[in-house]
């Protein structure tokens, strides 16, 4: 396994395109083509990305700083139904904190991400990577919060 981060740009972006969310999925995660679009309109604190083993991108996931909190999200992060539970998933976001840790758009500790709180499969492999609840919720959706040490 060779998980890396490759950003998302015009050689690329179909590739997120054709990604699969496995079936009853799309209650969980919104498909990289929603993510994209919000991508285009928070270019200046964003970055798309594809998850890639090697060549072949599996999976993608966004970072985004909020400059009024401040603090760094994860939006949308998946991974192709046919790659699932092989491990990806984790790596990926080892990866992904990597990237925050480097600060790309401001200086904070602070990660968020929201999560369905019937995912069981990915509030395991958040809470795994240290992220906490923080008792926040919208309707379904759960925040999960990683102060980085």
């Amino acid at each position: 396994m060779n998980i890396c981060l490759k950003q998302i740009c015009e050689d690329n972006f179909v590739d997120a395109f054709n990604l699969k969310l496995a079936d009853g999925q799309e209650k969980f995660v919104s498909h990289p083509i929603r993510s994209l679009a919000q991508a285009y309109v928070y270019y200046k604190q964003c970055t798309p990305f594809g998850i890639y083993d090697g060549d072949k991108m599996l999976g993608y996931v966004m970072v985004i700083y909020d400059y009024d909190i401040p603090e760094y999200d994860i939006w949308h992060m998946m991974i192709d139904e046919s790659e699932q539970g092989k491990g990806y998933g984790k790596a990926a976001l080892q990866k992904v904190i990597n990237y925050i840790r480097q600060k790309p758009f401001g200086n904070s500790d602070r990660v968020a991400l929201t999560c369905n709180k019937n995912n069981q499969a990915a509030l395991k492999l958040f809470k795994e990577a240290g992220f906490e609840l923080t008792g926040n919720s919208d309707e379904d959706e759960v925040e999960l919060v990683n102060l980085l040490r």
